[in-house]
This record gives C-alpha cells, sequence and structure tokens, in this order.
C-alpha cells in the first residue's frame, strides 16, 4: 500500500492522474476548469443535457467560470463534458459535486448523491480516490457512501479511497476565489486524507485536514449554521426594532465600531441560495435521530423563512395608511436574485415576495438588470423597462436585492414610496424611504 501511495501522490505531482467531476454546477464547474487550467486532463459528468450542450458550445453557464477560462482549457483538450458514467473507468481522481437539497422542510434529499455513486462503483478502476464535496449531514461518507461502494464488491484501502472535502465556493465573490479559500479535508483513512491533500494542493493555497470524514462534513454545516442564526437574530431585532421605532442600521453600525466580541450581520428579505437557508437543517435532523433537539437552528430557519412574508406584511400596512382601501394597488419588486450582482435565483427570497402579493391578487412586477424574465411556478413575468413612465405606475418599489449596477438616485427621484430592505438609502434623509 505505501508502495501505491508514494506512486500516486508523483503522479499527482506530475500531473499525470485524470479527474472526473461528476456534477457541472456552481461548485463542480469551476472546480472542473481550475484543474484543467493547472494542467490536469479534466472529465465533467453531468446527467443535465442542457450544461452538456453548453459546454459542446464552449459556453459557460456559470458566473465564476468565464466563457473565455472554459473555451482556453476546452482547446487544449485538457477539459471535456459527458453524460455518460462509463467515461469514469479511465479516472485516477473522482469529485463528487451533485446537489443535496431538502425533500421537504428539515428532511434531507441525498438521492442524487446515491444515484451518482451507485453509477462510480460500476464504473471505477482499483485504486481510485472518490471525493466527495457536496454538502450533507454528518455520517453520510461513512454511512451510505462507504457501504454503497462494498456492496459492488470493492474494499475500502485495496480498491478505492474514500474522503470528504466540502465546497466553499462564494458565487460572485471577486476577493475570495477557489485558490484562497482554505480547503478542509477528512479522509476516511489516513491514506484517503493524504492523497486527497495531494492532489487540492495543486489549486488550493492552504489545506486544512482533519481527523476523519465526519468531522470535515460538520465543518461546513456550523460554518451555515453561524451565518443562519445570526442572520436570524438580526432578522428578528429588525422585526423588534420597528415597533420601538428605532432604526437597527444606525444600531449595527455603531455596535460594528467594537474591535472585539462583535461581528456585524444585516437584517434582510430572507435568504436564499443553495447554503444557508437549507444546509444548518441537515445538521438538525441528523441531531433529531441522535435524540437531540437542536432549538436554535428550527428557530432562525422559521425566523428567516418568515421574512418575505413580514416584508409583505409591512408594505400592505403601508399602503393601508396611505390608501385606505387596497383596490387597484400595484408594487415593483427591484432585484430578484438571492444574491447582490449573482445572476442566480436558487431560493431567491424575492420570488417569495411575488408569489405573495400575487395570492393576495395584488398586482406585482418587478425589475432586473440580470433577470430578463421570470418563468417559474406560478410567476410569469417580464422585466420592466426602468424609466420614469414606468416607475409613475407603482404605488410602491420594494428593493429585495441591491445590485450595484441599479440608479437609486433615479428610482428616489420617480417613485412615490420605496420600502428598502437592504439600506440601500442609507445617506439619504427622506419621507418616501421607509427601511426594514
Amino acid at each position: 500500500m505505501d508502495n501505491f501511495i508514494k506512486e500516486f501522490k508523483k503522479r499527482v505531482h506530475k500531473k499525470e492522474t485524470k479527474i472526473a467531476v461528476v456534477g457541472l454546477g456552481y461548485v463542480g464547474l469551476p472546480l472542473a476548469v481550475e484543474f484543467a487550467k493547472k494542467g490536469f486532463e479534466v472529465l465533467g459528468i453531468d446527467i443535465d443535457r442542457d450544461r452538456i450542450k453548453h459546454i459542446k458550445r464552449k459556453e459557460s453557464y456559470i458566473s465564476d467560470v468565464a466563457t473565455k477560462e472554459l473555451r482556453q482549457v476546452l482547446n487544449l483538450n485538457r477539459f471535456s463534458a459527458s453524460n455518460n458514467f462509463e467515461a469514469l473507468r479511465n479516472a485516477d481522481i473522482i469529485i463528487i459535486c451533485v446537489p443535496t437539497p431538502l425533500k421537504r422542510k428539515y428532511h434531507p434529499d441525498i438521492s442524487y448523491i446515491k444515484q451518482a455513486v451507485n453509477s462510480i462503483a460500476q464504473n471505477i478502476k482499483k485504486g481510485t480516490l472518490i471525493i466527495l464535496e457536496s454538502t450533507t449531514y454528518p455520517g453520510t461518507t461513512e454511512e451510505v457512501v462507504l457501504p454503497l461502494l462494498e456492496s459492488k464488491g470493492l474494499e475500502c484501502g485495496k480498491d478505492f479511497y474514500l474522503a470528504f472535502s466540502p465546497e466553499r465556493i462564494d458565487p460572485g465573490n471577486t476577493k475570495y476565489t477557489l485558490n484562497k479559500i482554505p480547503k478542509v479535508v477528512g479522509g476516511v483513512t489516513k491514506e484517503a486524507t493524504e492523497l486527497t491533500i495531494a492532489v487540492y494542493r495543486n489549486i488550493i493555497d492552504k489545506i486544512v485536514p482533519v481527523s476523519s470524514a465526519r468531522v470535515a462534513e460538520v465543518v461546513k454545516l456550523l460554518e451555515n449554521t453561524f451565518r443562519l442564526i445570526n442572520i436570524g437574530l438580526i432578522d428578528e431585532l429588525a422585526m423588534m426594532a420597528h415597533k420601538m421605532n428605532i432604526d437597527i442600521w444606525e444600531v449595527i453600525e455603531a455596535a460594528k465600531t467594537k474591535p472585539f466580541g462583535f461581528m456585524p450581520f444585516y437584517p434582510g428579505p430572507g435568504v436564499g441560495g443553495h447554503c444557508i437557508g437549507k444546509d444548518p437543517l441537515y445538521l438538525y435532523w441528523k441531531a433529531k435521530h441522535h435524540g437531540f433537539k437542536s432549538r436554535f437552528i428550527k428557530l432562525a430557519s422559521d425566523i428567516i423563512t418568515y421574512m418575505p412574508e413580514y416584508v409583505v406584511e409591512r408594505v400592505i400596512n403601508l399602503l393601508k395608511e396611505k390608501y385606505q382601501k387596497l383596490t387597484k394597488i400595484n408594487v415593483l419588486v427591484i432585484g430578484v436574485t438571492y444574491k447582490k450582482d449573482v445572476k442566480d435565483l436558487r431560493k431567491s427570497p424575492a420570488l417569495d415576495i411575488i408569489d405573495a402579493f400575487q395570492k393576495r391578487d395584488i398586482k406585482v412586477s418587478y425589475y432586473d438588470p440580470l433577470i430578463p424574465y421570470l418563468k417559474l411556478n406560478h410567476i410569469n413575468l417580464r422585466s420592466i423597462k426602468l424609466n420614469k413612465q414606468e416607475l409613475d405606475k407603482f404605488d410602491c418599489a420594494i428593493i429585495t436585492t441591491d445590485h450595484s449596477t441599479v440608479d437609486y438616485d433615479f428610482i428616489l427621484k420617480n417613485s412615490q414610496l420605496i420600502f428598502d430592505t437592504r439600506n440601500v438609502y442609507n445617506d439619504f434623509t427622506n419621507d418616501k424611504v421607509i427601511k426594514l
């Protein structure tokens, strides 16, 4: 075994190993392209035919991967993509980056992991290193992935090596790009940890080994649970401050002048994306199976889930004060992506806000320079043109995502009422602006 480990590391160092990335979403595609840029031969596997078509056309569909970068590695024949798992038979390293949604609230769905692992088990050669990056509950690597692989007659530490290394991608973050975010690694065996470190060292500046896959799984959940609880706390304080006629934004600005013992978090209309709203619930679910109920996680999740409804209720109350009756009311939602300057709609609270207005039979439109149209579930809208004639139609504009390219001065000048959930108008004093 020692000779194999040494030889494997040597081949990784010389970039003679072939890497396969299963799942080419916002985690998998940047990872695959980064390895290819460093000189590795990389194969991408995804069952989404549309993604494969984009890659064949040499067009990126992920904001963190420039089309120019994608074309470069494709033209050098360092990267290719397929929906056929049989192509894995030539891979030395397989990295799993498939989605892990929730079946329903508080219930994890790891079916994509299971499907991927079953397909991998049928198409791997002896000595393959398998790394799971998909965020999941503690124990998944050892209690689910390992038994699935061994059920096919494979033996861990002999026929394959298995590790977990949580993804830490922050879409749209140009300061902390993939290679600058430290990588946590936990193997099922110490050999798997060694091999995984050797692989990621080629693209990541700092590697952080931990004692087990289970610890590595909880690291990711702790990071997102920390954010969930603190966002839930500040959301609750924002609602409380409104009742007391206190500006929560001013409170936060003053509090963050303390140089120790405080970290600023900001309220908002809710959270979106793949991680914060979902990942802590994996930990909550697993804890329940061990007879422990995490009250903090559930409470924070409930508060954050309520925020879109809270925004709608605040706006309705403001309009009632102004018009007495809510007849022929017309509202505008500004910014529908879940995150500033990122073209991504996953779990965006703005969509819940639009849906809530529609269910109340209140006419709602939206403006977002990144999203020309919305066709999701019951929503079928096109972004309005941001001009005076259009803004005159609306009784209230609700800022839900604060994109940098939006002309907020123009909106302020031409709107009747603005409900600002992102503190865009922090430096303005105007009676028509109401803050969350």
